[in-house]
């Protein structure tokens, strides 16, 4: 029995000669194809935007509301991610205007207890009123972005993104990116009617 350990261990002694090395640092390489938009077919709401031809199915269906209020989906099942809009009609009510502002910055907020950083990006379009903030939810949340914008009579619109999987920042970033870039668009593209 000990000729066998003496062996076991000239083994392991003389089989170890080659140098580790160390692996490199791996990063996952994703590439989107160009974003091509146009407008979305939309025609029966009371607004217009461009959308991205990646987005394979836009969804709409009316919500039971105070006023006239819509819910779009616009779903990227290559990417397993959704933006959710809200649309909510004010009817130049300021009561209406702040509840509304209200309810989006409250969906923001909510992230704050997961969230590394919130940073905010005020949008405004005098040309065609439409004002708003875009905000970035930075950290393993379920939302990695949202924006509203309203022209502050007639009209008003939110929208986050969400992701049908984990919350894991680092691994939904270049998703995450690339959709909010879509978000972007919808904001600057925005017509009311």
């Amino acid at each position: 029995m000990k000729k066998f350990y003496v062996f076991f261990l000239a083994i392991a002694c003389l089989s170890c000669n080659e140098d580790y090395i160390p692996k490199p640092k791996a990063f996952l390489s994703l590439e989107y194809p160009a974003a091509r938009y146009s407008n979305a077919p939309l025609e029966a709401l009371p607004f217009t935007f461009e959308t991205n031809a990646l987005a394979e199915q836009i969804k709409v269906k009316p919500l039971r509301a105070s006023t006239e209020s819509y819910g779009l989906n616009i779903e990227y099942s290559t990417l397993k991610g959704t933006i959710f809009l809200t649309y909510k009609a004010i009817e130049n009510d300021k009561k209406n205007l702040a509840d509304f502002i209200e309810d989006a910055q409250k969906l923001t907020l909510e992230h704050t207890k997961k969230a590394d950083e919130i940073p905010a990006y005020p949008y405004e379009n005098n040309e065609r009123k439409v004002y708003g903030l875009f905000s970035e939810v930075i950290g393993n949340v379920a939302s990695p972005a949202q924006f509203y914008i309203t022209d502050s009579v007639n009209h008003f619109l939110t929208a986050s993104l969400y992701f049908k999987t984990k919350p894991n920042y680092d691994s939904i970033l270049p998703a995450s990116h690339y959709l909010q870039n879509d978000m972007k668009r919808i904001m600057e593209s925005i017509k009311w009617k």
